[in-house]
């Protein structure tokens, strides 16, 4: 049962995926990029993360589409939509069979190193994903998390200057 649901999820993952590029709607391919969301947070609770998806539905398809949505519409970009040449589609679906093939390649031709960390399952179910995350993220990797918050405010503003006709 658990492997029926992984595919029907799995499918409506990758599809959802592919609508995002193809869509000629901005915001239809926004939409579709909150569904693939979604369904990434499902595959996080399958794989017993519960804290994950629920950071990726609150951030990610929350607080991130809605920044996505309100620059799409500042920007005016649906008149943009019709002005796209055809051979970049061919192009970037070349790169992108290129690019699976390369990763399937990699993948069939490694092996694991055997080297495991210091979070083990027992560690997990003792203290919980949430302290765990929380305890690396505001210890080892504090300049990254706030540097990526600058980087969010910096687009914020270009895209309002962006759309500014008259300074």
């Amino acid at each position: 049962m658990e492997t029926i649901f992984f595919t029907l999820v799995a499918v409506v993952t990758v599809l959802s995926g592919i609508m995002v590029v193809t869509c000629r709607n901005p915001i239809n391919s926004a939409l579709s990029l909150i569904l693939t969301f979604f369904c990434i947070a499902t595959l996080y609770v399958t794989l017993d993360a519960p804290f994950m998806a629920a950071i990726q539905v609150l951030v990610y398809a929350g607080a991130i589409m809605v920044l996505i949505v309100f620059v799409i519409m500042l920007l005016n970009i649906r008149s943009e939509a019709g002005k796209r040449y055809t051979h970049a589609g061919i192009i970037g679906t070349v790169a992108g069979v290129l690019l699976l093939i390369t990763t399937f390649s990699f993948l069939n031709n490694s092996t694991l190193t055997g080297v495991r960390g210091l979070v083990t399952t027992d560690v997990v179910n003792k203290v919980g994903h949430t302290e765990l995350i929380a305890r690396s993220m505001f210890t080892d990797f504090l300049l990254p998390f706030e540097i990526t918050s600058i980087l969010l405010l910096v687009a914020i503003i270009g895209a309002v200057i962006l759309s500014k006709k008259k300074i």
